[in-house]
C-alpha cells in the first residue's frame, strides 16, 4: 500500500482576474479561449438544437415567454440564439465588464437589443427587473471539473430566485452535469523525476491537458462519476461531499497504451530503444486521477443517465424530447477526442507508482463547495 494524496483550490491553474467592486477573484477567458468554445463542435450546435427545441416546446399563444443565459460572455450566442428561436424576453447575465460591454455591442449589431437586456454582474448579486422569472435558464458555466466554475453557487441561487419552475428539468440547460475520473499515467512524469525536476513545485496545482494529448494515457476501462450534479435536484446537493471510489487498472489497456505510446514516441524522432523504455514506465506506471466533464443537455427527466450515446454526444430518443450529451472525451471508456474543455490531472506522488493488472487503487475524495 501506498499512500498519496493531492488538493488544490478550484482557481489553480485557470486565468483568473479582480472584480474592482468586489476584490472578488474571478475565472476569466482570453479572446482566444471564447472562440474555442464557440467553434468546439461537440458543445455549440447541441445548445443550439436544445435551446430551439425547449422554446418551441412552450406557450405559443404567450408573449411573455423569458429565458436567462447565465454567463453569456462576449459574443451572448445563447442568449441571442433564444432571441431568434422566439424568446420575448432574454437576461443575458455577465460579470466580467469588458465581456458584458462586447456582447451589448454584439447584441445591438445583431438587432436584438429590444429582446436582450445585458446585466453586468454576478447572477447572485444582481436583481431581474419587475421581479421576472424565467421559464428557461441556459447556464454554460461549466467546468473541465464541472465546479470549479462554480455553477452549484449559481444555481442554487438562480433556482431559488429566476426560475418559474425549479424543479423541472425543462427550466435547465443543461439539466446534469457530471466529472468523470480515472487514474492515468502521464508521459513527463515518467521522463522528468527528482532530483532534475521537482514535481512538489506545483504546490497541488493540477496540469490542464488538450483531450486529445496522448502524453495522458488512463489505465482503466471503467471511469466513474465523481460529481454528478442535477440542475433540477439542486437544493438537495450537498456543498461538502466525501466518497470513496475503487478502480482496477486494465492490463489489456496497460498493452493497448504502450503500443499507441510508442508509435507516438517514434514519430518524435527518438530511437527505438528509449522509445520502448519510455513508452513501457509510462503505461505501468500511475500519476494522478484524470477528470473531465459531461453535460447531459436533454433528457435527464426521462431517467434515463446514458441513452443510447455514441461516445460523441447526440442520440435521439423515440419520445419528444431528443438526448442530447456533450462528451469531452468519449463515453463511457473516457478515450482521447477534440474538446475545448481540457482534462485535468493533479500529480499525486513526485515519483510515479508503478502498476500492474493486479493493482487497485483507492481513492478518497474530498470536494468541499
Amino acid at each position: 500500500t501506498t499512500p498519496i494524496s493531492a488538493s488544490w483550490k478550484a482557481v489553480d491553474g485557470l486565468n483568473t482576474s479582480q472584480d474592482g467592486n468586489n476584490k472578488k477573484n474571478m475565472i476569466s477567458f482570453e479572446s482566444s479561449a471564447y472562440k474555442a468554445m464557440i467553434n468546439d463542435e461537440s458543445r455549440t450546435p447541441l445548445f443550439y438544437k436544445t435551446i430551439e427545441e425547449r422554446i418551441s416546446q412552450m406557450d405559443k399563444e404567450s408573449n411573455n415567454k423569458i429565458v436567462i443565459d447565465l454567463g453569456t460572455g462576449p459574443y451572448a450566442i445563447f442568449a441571442i440564439k433564444a432571441a431568434e428561436c422566439g424568446a420575448n424576453k432574454v437576461y443575458a447575465i455577465e460579470a466580467d465588464a469588458k465581456a458584458a460591454q462586447m456582447a451589448r455591442e454584439t447584441i445591438i449589431e445583431k438587432g436584438y437589443d429590444d429582446i436582450i437586456t445585458v446585466i453586468e454582474g454576478y447572477s447572485t448579486e444582481i436583481e431581474l427587473p419587475n421581479n421576472d422569472k424565467a421559464d428557461l435558464i441556459i447556464a454554460e458555466i461549466i467546468g473541465s471539473i464541472v465546479s470549479e466554475e462554480g455553477c452549484v453557487t449559481t444555481i442554487l441561487d438562480a433556482s431559488k430566485r429566476f426560475a418559474k419552475n425549479p424543479t423541472s428539468s425543462q427550466t435547465w440547460i443543461p439539466q446534469r452535469v457530471q466529472t468523470l475520473g480515472c487514474p492515468a499515467s502521464y508521459t513527463l512524469h515518467n521522463l522528468f523525476q527528482p532530483p532534475s525536476f521537482d514535481w512538489s513545485k506545483l504546490n497541488g496545482e493540477p496540469i490542464r491537458f488538450n483531450c486529445r494529448d496522448e502524453g495522458l494515457q488512463l489505465l482503466c476501462t471503467s471511469p466513474q462519476i465523481i460529481e454528478d450534479i442535477d440542475f433540477s435536484n439542486i437544493q438537495t446537493y450537498a456543498s461538502n461531499r466525501k466518497q470513496q471510489f475503487v478502480f482496477h487498472v486494465d492490463e489489456t489497456l496497460i498493452e493497448i497504451n504502450k503500443s499507441k505510446l510508442l508509435i507516438e514516441l517514434q514519430n518524435n524522432k527518438l530511437r527505438e530503444n528509449e522509445a520502448l523504455k519510455i513508452a513501457l514506465q509510462t503505461s505501468t506506471s500511475f500519476s494522478g486521477l484524470a477528470l473531465w466533464p459531461r453535460l447531459i443537455l436533454n433528457g435527464n427527466d426521462n431517467g434515463n443517465d446514458n441513452g443510447n450515446d455514441n461516445g460523441n454526444g447526440n442520440t435521439d430518443n423515440k419520445d419528444n424530447n431528443s438526448y442530447s450529451t456533450i462528451n469531452s472525451r468519449s463515453y463511457p471508456n473516457g478515450d482521447h477526442q477534440k474538446s475545448h474543455w481540457q482534462t485535468v490531472l493533479p500529480i499525486m506522488n513526485d515519483i510515479p507508482i508503478i502498476v500492474n493488472g493486479s493493482t487497485k487503487i483507492t481513492m478518497n475524495i474530498n470536494i468541499d463547495l
